[in-house]
């Protein structure tokens, strides 16, 4: 039985990725099993080094500061949650979805958006740096896990997805020819920047609230938080703070959610969606917030912005991370026998800058801060 015929659900709407209907994969291969094909490239993806990675990966506390705070890890396994069940509502894939949630942050720097930034600046006249883009090159090139080819293999579905990712700080040029340019990808593909962005904000409340970066006082006055919160207050009378928070997070969600599923319903009906080739022969964004919603949206990330992520805490640590990752690579670029011996190797094939971008995108915070004391520390071992 070929894979993308495998086990295919019969229930999913029309306008739904199918395995059977996937563009295919680069390599030809010989399965052990009949997984349909998205099913097959999620469990490669959690089975690759870079997921595991990113464990130790900022999303926005770095990872000693607190065992609480979420990591890229459980950030991406909240995007898979909170993807699934919209996908579910929408009769979409979710393997696709899963997938893609999965591996939307694998080239995600050390240090969250400091180190894409600062890797983007250092790499200025040799490639240049975007973590989507690093993300398909750690699926096609950098995982060496198969005998026969570099990467991962995945569906053509798959690395679209990756390539077309887009959020507030992700808006990736130079797509591939490959990937169609100027079309939009599947409905899966476009759901996965609506669940990145709910998935962080309301972890960013709750992390920046127990931290005390925030705190409920700033966040009265923010009108999609007071809306929440007081139906919280008043469904719980006498709920204590923390209990209070985690069930107004919980409610917001599920407000953003159903928002996304009603309005995305109403532009697949509106503009006629019911297959695949509708949805490409159309190449509109089909999933979307509500006008009022995504105004409500946006001063809730502004509030963010403002007092989470420019905190002074995080601006502190933001700096240090600058001056981490921007010494790493000027002394590998003046002393590359410093890097594993493997990475070495690939220097004339490649260039010089960019392993040394490959191999520090692909670092930890952890391991970072450990490869800057072993360098630059005189007492330090190597």
């Amino acid at each position: 039985m070929r894979e993308e015929q495998a086990m295919e659900r019969s229930d999913l709407a029309g306008y739904a990725a199918r395995s059977g209907s996937s563009r295919g994969r680069k390599y030809q291969e010989e399965f052990r099993d009949n997984r349909p094909a998205f099913e097959r490239d999620r469990d490669r993806i959690i089975h690759c080094a870079a997921f595991r990675r990113l464990e130790y990966k900022t999303q926005v506390f770095v990872n000693h500061e607190g065992d609480y705070y979420r990591t890229r890890l459980t950030h991406s396994l909240e995007v898979a949650q909170i993807g699934k069940g919209i996908a579910r509502r929408l009769g979409l894939n979710e393997e696709l979805t899963e997938t893609l949630a999965l591996a939307h942050d694998l080239g995600h720097t050390p240090f969250g958006h400091t180190g894409e930034e600062v890797l983007n600046r250092l790499m200025e006249g040799a490639g240049g740096f975007e973590h989507n883009l690093q993300s398909l090159r750690v699926v096609d090139e950098l995982e060496e896990r198969y005998p026969n080819f570099n990467g991962l293999n995945l569906s053509w579905e798959v690395r679209e997805g990756i390539v077309k990712h887009s959020s507030q700080y992700d808006k990736p040029t130079g797509v591939f020819a490959e990937f169609l340019p100027g079309t939009v990808p599947t409905v899966e593909a476009q759901l996965i920047n609506f669940a990145d962005e709910i998935a962080y904000n309301n972890h960013d409340i709750d992390d920046g609230l127990k931290s005390g970066y925030i705190n409920l006082a700033q966040l009265k006055g923010v009108e999609l938080w007071d809306q929440v919160h007081e139906k919280i207050l008043h469904k719980y009378p006498g709920i204590d703070v923390e209990r209070g928070v985690c069930q107004t997070v919980s409610a917001l969600i599920g407000v953003l959610i159903n928002d996304l599923v009603s309005t995305t319903w109403g532009n697949l009906e509106r503009l006629q969606i019911a297959t695949q080739e509708d949805l490409r022969r159309v190449n509109l964004q089909v999933v979307a917030f509500s006008p009022g919603m995504t105004k409500r949206n946006a001063e809730l990330k502004r509030f963010l912005f403002q007092n989470l992520y420019r905190h002074y805490k995080v601006e502190r640590m933001r700096v240090k991370a600058e001056r981490y990752l921007a010494e790493l690579f000027e002394v590998y670029l003046k002393h590359p026998t410093l890097l594993p011996m493997k990475h070495q190797l690939k220097m004339e094939r490649e260039g010089r800058e960019r392993v040394i971008c490959d191999y520090i995108a692909g670092m930890t915070d952890r391991f970072a801060l450990d490869e800057y004391k072993r360098l630059f520390e005189p007492y330090e071992r190597v």
